[in-house]
């Protein structure tokens, strides 16, 4: 397929620049795989289509402070992007600017500094801070990697965490759950819907363009994820009682789906890396429906909901989207697809 097949004309006045509060406040967009109607909601209403016997999967990741800004030795200005935890202290980053970057260097912060220990073939640079207490400087240092498209950094950077973020390592938010609150969450569980969570490290790749015409040519970037035997037990005994597995995130639907994939369409308990790229036609061997947030054009996250609704469908809901005024991206509105 071409990657032009999943554009969409997008005004940049819908591109959210903060978030609704309440943070279940926000629109949702039901679209339903079987009907070509819509409906308009909001988003605490998703428990009007949820029942006792559904399971509601999350991404406990947390978003690191992982931007942070420097000099040379030589006094030159720098920023880094910690983009992977390769042991303690020991970082994969990108450095900007990064040609002039070389091994060796040494990068100078408030309060810690770090050696150019190696470059890596995709540009990147490893990075060794080695002072007693490195990584909670850098937590106190560092700051939260708003995507490209947020103008103005949020004055409380907790509103771009869900409020369930527990595993440290993502450089940008699962943005899925970041309507949800703490209230929310606990009425779904006191009227049945059971509530399970992976953890997906969300990396780069989440900012990435699909630059080829052809999308089977694009290369996604790898992501560290787990699965425990509890969630993998929850996941079981719902599709035995016949409720749905909903996932809240395109980070969980590819967590869930790489591992059924590599194992005939089974899920089982693990951790390691992915890097599948969902997109039309795909076989969905666990995810029943999908809570998420509104894609960029020609994006990997568009491709992956047009793999699960079907593409016109997924574009019609999009133009219908476009038409209401909902908020789009990361601090945008929701879309749930049954």
């Amino acid at each position: 397929m071409r990657t032009a097949d999943f554009d969409f004309e997008l005004p940049e006045k819908l591109i959210a620049q903060e978030p609704v509060l309440p943070r279940d406040q926000c629109r949702l967009l039901v679209v339903r795989r079987d009907s070509n109607q819509f409906e308009h909601r909001k988003f605490y209403e998703i428990k009007e289509f949820l029942s006792e016997s559904d399971l509601l999967v999350l991404n406990d990741s947390r978003v690191i402070p992982a931007r942070l800004y420097g000099r040379k030795s030589t006094g030159a200005k720098v920023e880094v992007l910690l983009i992977e935890r390769i042991q303690n202290g020991t970082w994969k980053a990108i450095v900007k600017p990064g040609s002039k970057i070389k091994k060796g260097s040494t990068l100078v912060f408030d309060e810690l500094s770090c050696k150019v220990v190696e470059h890596l073939p995709d540009s990147t640079r490893v990075l060794e801070f080695n002072e007693p207490g490195a990584e909670e400087t850098i937590k106190k240092i560092g700051k939260m990697p708003i995507p490209p498209y947020i103008k103005k950094y949020p004055k409380n950077p907790e509103l771009y965490q869900t409020v369930y973020a527990k595993a440290e390592g993502s450089v940008a938010a699962p943005t899925a759950g970041l309507h949800f609150t703490k209230e929310l969450l606990s009425e779904l569980q006191a009227s049945g819907v059971n509530i399970t969570y992976i953890t997906l490290h969300v990396g780069l790749g989440t900012f990435r363009p699909v630059k080829v015409d052809k999308i089977e040519n694009h290369k996604m970037h790898s992501e560290f994820y787990t699965i425990s035997e509890k969630s993998v037990k929850k996941i079981s005994e719902t599709r035995q009682k016949g409720g749905k597995v909903i996932a809240v995130g395109t980070t969980v639907v590819r967590t869930l789906e790489a591992v059924a994939a590599e194992n005939a369409g089974n899920l089982i308990a693990k951790s390691g890396y992915t890097d599948i790229f969902i997109y039309p036609p795909f076989k969905f061997n666990v995810v029943d429906g999908i809570i998420t947030n509104f894609h960029l054009p020609r994006s990997t996250l568009l491709m992956l909901v047009s793999a699960f609704a079907g593409r016109e469908k997924i574009l019609n809901a999009y133009r219908e989207a476009v038409k209401e005024r909902y908020r789009f991206f990361s601090f945008g509105d929701a879309c749930m697809i049954l």
